[in-house]
């Protein structure tokens, strides 16, 4: 697609940076651009455009007739009021913040307005912990952890979680209905709630170092941590992306959005540029599974984001409906400046189907941005904003943010220092401190390398996580990321994830989590047919093993060659650590609880139908 032109967008702020090589060995870059003023309290944006624009909708969210119903700046900025005075009179605070249990709804994004109004802190719950979880035990950990003074929770089908894990003298509110064994308060009482002179005094006491949030991390390794974000780490990051993303700030930014608020990603960067642009943000119900996509296409459709933030999942499916879906392709390209993904690697293939159906709807080609941020950052630190990115690209620093650069081992690991860092775990000042290096910086995990190391000013390349690698019996170091992101999509569309495999044995193999919509398409099986059904249909090995003879054909030596794969039947499973809330895998975890399989992989079964090995020549 390099001869179909880009759409022009302004960009700015992490187009080159000053390297610093240092004595020590480690690199230290900063964006040659200085970062601008900010605000020292995220609710100066809500005030301002209440102000400028009060009858602009700040959000909206289809009702239960398939109508948007909106909530405009002005109307928060009274909710605010309200909310927070109903916050001050149960007594929260810090230590005894707000928890909210539930999905992204108008409920949820007005109470965490009227918690930042007043300076309370609030604590956004995956949904998962509480409706998918069997033990909910992540939940007791989170609401032991920050001990709420008040649990709000989106409909009654919390009602196990609550009574598992909130504290029969803890308050409930809910939007609506009841809970079987505990009386609660109604969301409608909050908004009646009459703001007095505590209401303006809490507010003038609110400053850039008071707690806005507490965000909790997805638990990969160890239990989940939080994440204190200040305003301060909000308000410059936005600052930040407002200088890589100038056309943010040149038109009030639209976003049609389904990324979860638990997440710094949905709850910090997508509804923060919304707030701090006079932007609207369109709750998306929808979900990037074939399950759930349905109603994400159905509101793109309808409404032109103007930047269309996702995961590469969501893309992938996003690409695979406008192959037959003119309308969705028209809307979808009509105004968008720029596609942003995060949390994992976008497919090339992906990447190239985007292209192409940017070309076909509008003789152009969006740029798709990339970066790298994480919960602890609030989050963004590097960005990849030029025309000419590929997969795995993540730029150079934005404005404010520090990257430190330090070899360990065979990798290179990036830390961070700027104002967008967090202080610190909330309540584990062990894990702080294990957190920081000697200098302040953010020690991340993440692995990096030079796109280009003649030219650095070409940016940074992804590297996997540095704990992830590892070798095979003959000394070779596996890096783990670009390799499952090469199976991933060398087995397109068949494969969900993957989870690679080889420690200290001979060759490299994989658990591959199937797409089981994908593989029931190529076997011809309907919805009832059994899972092992489907993976052993002959024509779903012949696609998993064509898969293998590319990968080999690709392959540089025994790093690099996938040499067998185990088919699982069974889903990960979040109660046993194998899937975060947001759907990504954890590669230890999956390799901890399914070890009996990776030794099948290894043992040479050739009766397994599960398994299948590459022919090698």
């Amino acid at each position: 697609m390099a001869a179909v032109p880009a759409r022009d967008a302004s960009v700015g702020g992490c187009l080159q940076a000053a390297i610093e090589q240092r004595a020590d060995g480690s690199t230290v870059l900063r964006s040659t651009e200085p970062l601008g003023a900010y605000p020292p309290r995220l609710t100066d944006h809500l005030e301002r455009w209440a102000r400028e624009a009060p009858d602009r909708a700040f959000v909206a969210r289809r009702d239960g007739t398939g109508r948007w119903q909106p909530i405009t700046y002005a109307q928060m900025l009274q909710h605010a009021h309200a909310v927070g005075q109903a916050l001050l009179d149960a007594g929260l605070s810090p230590e005894r913040p707000l928890a909210i249990l539930s999905e992204n709804s108008l409920e949820h994004l007005t109470l965490a307005m009227g918690a930042l109004w007043v300076g309370v802190p609030f604590v956004p719950v995956s949904p998962a912990y509480s409706l998918l979880s069997n033990d909910h035990a992540k939940l007791r950990h989170i609401l032991g952890t920050v001990t709420p003074g008040l649990v709000f929770a989106g409909d009654p089908a919390y009602d196990k979680a609550i009574a598992a894990a909130v504290p029969a003298d803890t308050p409930v509110v809910l939007a609506a209905g009841e809970l079987a064994e505990r009386p609660v308060r109604r969301y409608a009482e909050l908004l009646r709630a009459v703001p007095g002179a505590s209401v303006a005094a809490a507010h003038a006491r609110v400053g850039p170092d008071t707690i806005a949030k507490f965000l909790f991390t997805s638990g990969s390794t160890k239990a989940p941590k939080g994440v204190i974000n200040t305003h301060r780490m909000w308000c410059a990051n936005q600052q930040m992306l407002r200088q890589c993303m100038r056309f943010l700030s040149e038109a009030p930014p639209v976003l049609v959005d389904w990324l979860p608020w638990n997440h710094t990603f949905g709850g910090n960067h997508n509804v923060g540029i919304a707030l701090a642009n006079g932007g609207t943000l369109y709750i998306d119900d929808g979900k990037p599974t074939p399950a759930g996509i349905g109603e994400t296409l159905r509101n793109l459709r309808e409404i032109s984001p103007t930047v269309y933030f996702n995961v590469p999942k969501g893309f992938e499916e996003i690409a695979r409906a406008m192959d037959s879906d003119a309308q969705l392709r028209r809307t979808l390209f009509a105004r968008c400046q720029a596609f942003m993904f995060a949390g994992a690697a976008l497919s090339q293939a992906v990447w190239d189907q985007l292209d192409a159906h940017g070309a076909a709807a509008i003789g152009e080609r969006l740029r798709i941005i990339t970066g790298l941020g994480m919960t602890e950052t609030a989050p963004s630190c590097t960005f990849a904003v030029g025309t000419d990115n590929r997969s795995g690209h993540i730029g150079l620093p934005v404005p404010g943010v520090e990257v430190k650069l330090v070899r360990e081992g065979d990798k290179t690991e990036i830390r961070f220092r700027g104002p967008n860092v967090m202080p610190g775990y909330w309540r584990a000042p062990e894990a702080t401190r294990e957190a920081f290096d000697d200098e302040g910086f953010y020690r991340t995990g993440d692995a990096v390398r030079w796109i280009d190391a003649a030219d650095p000013q070409r940016g940074l390349l992804f590297d996997g996580r540095t704990a992830e690698d590892f070798k095979l019996s003959t000394g070779t170091f596996v890096s783990v990321g670009p390799l499952r992101a090469r199976i991933i999509e060398a087995g397109d569309p068949c494969v969900q994830d993957a989870v690679i495999t080889g420690l200290n044995r001979d060759t490299v193999g994989a658990l591959i989590f199937p797409r089981l919509d994908s593989c029931r398409a190529i076997a011809g099986c309907g919805n009832d047919t059994p899972v092992p059904e489907v993976l052993h249909h002959p024509a779903v090995r012949a696609h998993f093993q064509a898969m293998l003879e590319r990968l080999a054909a690709q392959a540089t030596g025994s790093a690099t060659r996938l040499e067998r794969i185990h088919l699982l039947a069974e889903p990960p499973s979040i109660d046993r650590g194998e899937l975060t809330d947001k759907n990504s895998i954890n590669q230890r975890a999956v390799l901890q609880q399914r070890a009996a399989l990776v030794d099948a992989l290894y043992e040479g079964r050739e009766s397994d139908p599960f398994i299948i090995r590459a022919r090698l020549r």
